[in-house]
């Protein structure tokens, strides 16, 4: 958990002063995370889960600095160089870092889906970018047809848009 906690305030400094970023990671990583329990997964999914929750947009700073543009692919490039630095600070596994990394650079990849750790953090992405992009039911609707899979993020979805 303190590692979880620390890669969350490491994630704070990075987007110091920019709150709709801060708010949006930890957005992810709550519904990630509740997600990830409610499919039961082993604790160290999780823990690869909620830390690549955490971290997987920080490709947005950079491409927006290289680019001036944080379209998804561009956040997937410029993405795991940052969090690949921020987590050997903190001291993940080596095989850790390798994975997040991963996500990170494939948040935005809807297809193919490689692992439940790849699901749940898109369907834990989509509900928040859902709610921020201010998306109609309908929306919601043909993404729980068309999208989600698990069955706790369905839920999440069909309670949060009422469907």
């Amino acid at each position: 958990m303190y590692q979880i906690n620390a890669i969350s305030r490491a994630m704070m400094e990075f987007y110091r002063g920019e709150p709709h970023q801060i708010q949006h990671y930890i957005k992810v990583h709550s519904f990630a995370k509740q997600i990830g329990e409610g499919e039961g997964l082993d604790a160290h999914t999780q823990f690869v889960l909620e830390a690549a929750a955490l971290v997987h947009d920080i490709g947005i700073k950079p491409a927006k600095e290289k680019y001036g543009s944080s379209r998804g692919p561009l956040q997937e490039q410029e993405g795991p160089a940052p969090a690949k630095a921020l987590l050997e600070q903190i001291g993940l596994h080596p095989a850790d870092i390798e994975r997040i990394c991963w996500l990170v650079g494939h948040h935005h990849t809807y297809d193919p889906v490689e692992g439940i750790d790849h699901r749940i953090l898109l369907e834990a992405d989509y509900l928040v970018n859902q709610h921020e992009g201010q998306k109609d039911k309908e929306a919601a609707r043909a993404a729980r047809e068309s999208f989600f899979r698990t069955k706790t993020g369905i839920d999440l979805l069909n309670v949060m848009f009422d469907l």
